[in-house]
């Protein structure tokens, strides 16, 4: 498998790109569409309206027909995946409109991320638009044509309303005009595609385990600093250990300590209740702006007024105190800015002790042993876990004299370091292979490469162990679009 190619454009051919491409080659005679975003195409390709390929259908009355949702990744599946997402309709189940798999949705965000494939039978909101192909060899191509960037950007020409209330008008829309291969070329780009997504979502898996153990990898070796299993001197064990008497870990260097953690600080404070509005100058922060251990500063909006008291000062800690399991006891460490910051009452801020080194508090804090420990004392209530301050400062932690915390925050710095850039790189290698990726799907749907030898060339079995096949129609398609944001659309 090639190593993934740059952001620029691409030149296909087996030079370029080995086996991914192998054999592509411009269409031999062109002719001119006529049709803006879609450009020359083929001479011998058809140009069809939309409304000669797909009809309309509008079948009701199936009330106990599953509930499906419309979402940009995944096409149209059954609602019940997404029910954490979507409001469920349970009225009226008879006024929804029925889907039965195979059929193209338009949706509420299709002006978006393009028209949907149903992968289900079932019931949806009946102001969708539910479509269906004439003929079945064309499911494969359109599902991947009506993913594709050219045709998604195409589609806000036909969208009628404002705000949330925009929607796709058809009656315009079906007079469009789409592309159409022969049979046996729909046949060989639906083929060619669904193979080269397999390789490319392997290459892609690769390098996401690769992150993953990358990440993992640092926080064994964090915990390791962090609990005196390594010298951050010497990079050797420390000489001598004693019992911990602590559940995460066994054993500490002899000269360290272990303490509650109110002691480590000198303050532990609430945050203020009040609620961030547009024309507030101070930045309020929430549990969404502590992640990985660091602290992020809005933008935009806040507070109109606050107490000195309850103002952020450099390298203070807050700690998460309250909603759910995997966010609870998460700490972040706070870098000042040129205004002032607070933060809101769920979170807690904790300032270090003249002694202690917040840096190396930080990652003491969001140790994976110290953070189960922590979640194991927070109390759970109706909809939510808590973990009260009284309750976090007795827990005890081990602790180092300051010269090694100092050795210890440079040792796991460097370290992150390393591992972050390990990581960058990857995530730029994953980003350059959905960029190529896109760019091949819309090079060939439109025309613009021919893939009717590649495709004859493939074997019945891939590398991969898995048989070749026509491609399941959407899949290909929809592979990489950016992940949804409140795309996920079933109104009743």
């Amino acid at each position: 498998m090639p190593d993934a190619p740059s952001l620029q454009r691409p030149e296909y051919g087996p030079g370029r790109v080995g086996r991914m491409t192998p054999n592509l080659r411009p269409y031999a005679e062109m002719k001119d569409s006529g049709i803006e975003w879609l450009g020359p195409v083929p001479a011998q390709w058809e140009l069809r309206r939309t409304k000669t390929l797909l009809a309309q259908r509008s079948e009701k009355g199936a009330p106990d027909a599953p509930l499906l949702a419309a979402t940009q990744t995944k096409g149209v599946v059954r609602k019940e995946e997404y029910e954490n997402r979507t409001v469920l309709a349970l009225k009226d189940l008879h006024l929804l409109k029925r889907v039965h798999t195979g059929d193209f949705v338009i949706s509420l965000r299709s002006f978006q991320g393009g028209i949907e494939y149903a992968r289900e039978d079932g019931i949806i909101s009946p102001a969708y638009t539910i479509l269906y192909p004439f003929e079945e060899s064309y499911h494969a191509f359109l599902a991947i044509l009506f993913k594709t960037k050219p045709y998604v950007d195409n589609l806000s020409l036909y969208v009628t309303g404002i705000r949330q209330g925009q929607n796709i008008d058809y009656e315009k829309l079906a007079r469009s005009w789409l592309p159409l291969p022969s049979e046996s070329e729909r046949h060989a780009i639906a083929r060619f595609l669904a193979h080269a997504d397999r390789r490319i979502r392997r290459y892609i898996h690769t390098k996401e385990k690769l992150i993953a153990v990358l990440e993992e990898q640092k926080q064994v070796i964090i915990h390791g600093a962090v609990t005196g299993q390594v010298n951050a001197r010497t990079r050797k064990a420390y000489p001598a250990y004693k019992p911990s008497g602590l559940s995460w870990v066994k054993e500490i260097p002899k000269h360290w300590e272990v303490l509650p953690l109110k002691r480590a600080f000198s303050q532990i404070d609430y945050g203020i209740s009040e609620t961030a509005t547009d024309e507030g100058a101070i930045p309020l922060l929430t549990m969404g702006h502590i992640r990985d251990g660091e602290v992020s500063i809005p933008d935009y909006g806040g507070v109109r007024e606050v107490d000195a008291s309850l103002l952020l000062e450099d390298k203070d800690l807050l700690f998460n105190r309250t909603n759910s399991a995997e966010l609870v006891a998460k700490v972040g460490l706070f870098r000042s800015i040129q205004r002032p910051v607070t933060f809101a009452s769920y979170l807690v801020r904790m300032r270090a002790c003249e002694g202690n080194i917040p840096e190396f508090l930080s990652f003491l804090l969001n140790d994976i042993g110290f953070i189960a420990g922590a979640r194991r004392e927070a109390i759970p209530s109706l909809h939510q876990v808590n973990l009260n301050p009284t309750r976090y400062g007795r827990l005890r932690i081990p602790l180092p004299p300051r010269r090694e915390q100092i050795a210890l925050v440079e040792y796991i710095q460097e370290i992150s370091a390393l591992v972050g850039t390990a990581v960058k790189t990857n995530e730029r290698r994953i980003a350059c292979m959905k960029e190529y990726w896109s760019r091949l799907v819309n090079d060939i749907v439109t025309g613009k490469l021919d893939v009717r030898e590649a495709s004859s060339m493939l074997p019945e079995a891939d590398d991969m162990g898995e048989e070749a096949d026509d491609g399941l129609p959407g899949t290909v398609a929809s592979s990489f679009v950016e992940p949804e944001s409140a795309l996920v659309q079933s109104e009743a």
